[in-house]
């Protein structure tokens, strides 16, 4: 791997799914306890979505394994052509702090229109350094 400056969002924004799967535990372990959960009644999907009553963190976690992939792809796209720019960087750090925003409102307070319209400025954002990046390489 090379010094490309774009894997420091990148690691920033692997960082945030961390921080949000350590709260999808916390939650759940802490849930499971205070309602005595039994660990098996959880084996499915179906079963813990049925029980569970604070789901949020697990939301927003599988959440961040949707178009955020994307935003992995591009930084090691980048990074493997050399392409790093200023801007795209900048544009790299700005997605990762609109994902981080997402998280938070996700796991926290849940409005669904602050969350949806931060969502779509992240995706539009992370869209836009694509056309950037692949305007700059057919150059």
């Amino acid at each position: 791997m090379n010094g490309d400056p774009i894997w420091l969002p990148c690691a920033a924004m692997v960082l945030v799914t961390a921080l949000v799967w350590v709260r999808l535990y916390a939650d759940r372990l802490g849930e499971m306890r205070s309602r005595r959960i039994d660990p098996q009644s959880l084996a499915t999907a179906r079963a813990a979505a049925g029980l569970l009553q604070n789901t949020q963190a697990a939301d927003n976690f599988r959440n961040l394994f949707e178009v955020p992939v994307l935003f992995y792809v591009l930084c090691i796209a980048i990074a493997a052509n050399g392409g790093s720019t200023t801007g795209l960087v900048a544009a790299a750090w700005t997605y990762v702090g609109l994902r981080a925003l997402h998280s938070l409102i996700h796991v926290s307070y849940n409005r669904v229109l602050h969350r949806f319209l931060v969502y779509v400025a992240s995706t539009l954002l992370l869209f836009g350094m694509w056309i950037a990046f692949l305007l700059r390489m057919t150059r």
